[in-house]
């Protein structure tokens, strides 16, 4: 999981999560570790990767409720991929994923995504924008099987949305 919390819903129109970034996050012993024979100190950063998975989370999320949770959502595209700046431990990244078009295929979503750097204070500021296409799979996947239960959306999908007090029934 990629995202700690559910913290604003509209349904079928926009989703907001929160992932604060934390020391503790093995990820982040590995970009970047220290290189002693260089002289470098280590610089945790999360990868731009694991930033764009957080959005597809919550674009994800919004989209599966936005359907009920009815079909296997998937990312089937990522259409823009823009962050200007890392985030490292004790910064708190803020997701907020827009719903575009919604169709028995699939759907598109714009995101934002925001940073707050709790030992500068201040407020949450903007380092990027994700724009990402997903596919409901058992629509586009002609002729393959898949099984009955919602696989996407697991268990500890379900303790999110719990949490942030989204009932699902899937």
């Amino acid at each position: 999981m990629w995202i700690d919390r559910i913290v604003e819903l509209q349904p079928g129109a926009r989703l907001v999560a929160v992932k604060n970034v934390s020391l503790a996050e093995e990820h982040l012993h590995d970009h970047f570790a220290a290189d002693a024979a260089h002289g470098e100190s280590a610089l945790p950063v999360m990868p731009a990767s694991l930033i764009i998975e957080g959005m597809a989370q919550t674009a994800g999320i919004l989209v599966g409720h936005t359907g009920r949770f009815k079909e296997k959502v998937i990312l089937a595209k990522i259409n823009k991929a823009e962050l200007s700046r890392d985030a490292g431990p004790g910064m708190t990244l803020r997701y907020t994923a827009t719903m575009e078009r919604f169709d028995p295929m699939g759907a598109s979503t714009t995101g934002l995504v925001e940073l707050l750097d709790h030992a500068r204070g201040g407020s949450f500021g903007e380092i990027g924008r994700i724009d990402l296409m997903f596919s409901h799979i058992d629509q586009n996947m002609a002729g393959v099987e898949f099984p009955e239960h919602n696989f996407v959306f697991s268990e500890s999908f379900r303790t999110l949305l719990r949490t942030g007090g989204i009932e699902a029934h899937f």
